[in-house]
Order: C-alpha cells, then structure tokens, then sequence
C-alpha cells in the first residue's frame, strides 16, 4: 500500500508545518534557490520558474507513485512566510527495510534549528507510516565537506555510519553516510 494524494499528509514539529510541494510554490521555490549555498548542496535543477514548476511536478509524481514523499516545511508563525526547507524520503517502489532522506534549509531559516526539528519528524513519521512494510532504517547522505549537514543529522538521531568513496560527477567528493534505526518496541 502506498500514500497518495488522496491521503494528504501534513506533519507538524513543533511550530514548523511540513506539507506537500504544490504548483502555487514554484514562484518562490526559485526566488529559494537564487541562494548560493542551497544550489552548492542540493541537486534540485532550479534555476528559474519554470525548472521550479518542473521540480514541483516531480515531488507530486513521487507522491503518486510512492516513491518520493518530499514536504514543503513552514514556519507559519515567523515573520517569513516562505518554505524555510524541504524534507523527503526516498523509497523504492517495492517494501523495503531501508530508504534514504534528503534535507535543504532556505537561507532565511538556516541557524534556527528548522532542519534537525523537520527531519525528525520526518524519520519518525516514516517509521511508523511504512513500519508495516518492514521499514527499519533511514540513510542520510552528504559529501564530507558538508560540516553542517553532518550536525543535523546528529542532532536528528542519524548516527555516522560509515565514509562512501566519492563517485563522479555527480560525488566529486568522499560522502558521509548517517543511519537511523527504527524504535524497537519495549
């Protein structure tokens, strides 16, 4: 069984708001990624409105397929009201004990604890939403040189497991790779 649109998802951590991308995001999706530091590290090929519609429109196709289930998150109570990041899990088609997380944090939000709080939820919104397909562990990602990615994933729960050699071009660089286990019951 896979999540759909059908059954929208909205999480909430705290006073962040995660919600699913949609086309009314594009305009300040790429108004976002006009930020140097997030096109460094996220791969998302945004560069203007209609590569931000573009994107959009996939995050939507991996909610219908239950591949990519990427949420918006928003602070409705900060004087910005713009996404301050973006959370997904990555998951294969089939039940699987393992999926793979990716984070941004937008440049107005970065410092304020907006991606360590999302993340959370979302690892622990995951548990339980696919617990029933056996999944048991989450992997988060980043090249070595990414020291901020590396805090999150700490402060997330998401432990460093291990160095992945770097694969070019698209990993010029070593990567880290952080594991979060699921809770065991009792």
């Amino acid at each position: 069984m896979h999540l759909t649109p059908a059954t929208p998802v909205r999480l909430t951590a705290g006073t962040l708001v995660l919600r699913p991308w949609a086309p009314e995001d594009a305009a300040v999706l790429a108004e976002l990624y006009q930020d140097e530091a997030l096109r460094r590290w996220a791969a998302a090929p945004v560069h203007d409105e209609p590569s931000a519609a573009r994107w959009v429109a996939e995050q939507q196709r991996g909610w219908e397929t239950g591949e990519r289930f990427a949420f918006a998150v928003q602070e409705p109570r900060a004087s910005d009201a713009r996404p301050a990041g973006n959370v997904v899990l990555k998951r294969p088609a089939t039940p699987s004990s393992s999926a793979e997380v990716g984070y941004w944090t937008a440049a107005h939000a970065r410092g304020k604890g907006v991606a360590p709080r999302a993340l959370t939820a979302l690892a622990d919104w995951a548990f339980g939403a696919f617990a029933h397909q056996g999944l048991t562990r989450l992997e988060l990602l980043h090249q070595v040189d990414n020291t901020a990615s590396c805090r999150v994933a700490e402060k997330s729960g998401f432990a460093l497991y291990g160095v992945l050699p770097a694969a070019p071009p698209a990993f010029p660089l070593d990567g880290h790779q952080h594991i979060r286990r699921a809770p065991t019951a009792g």
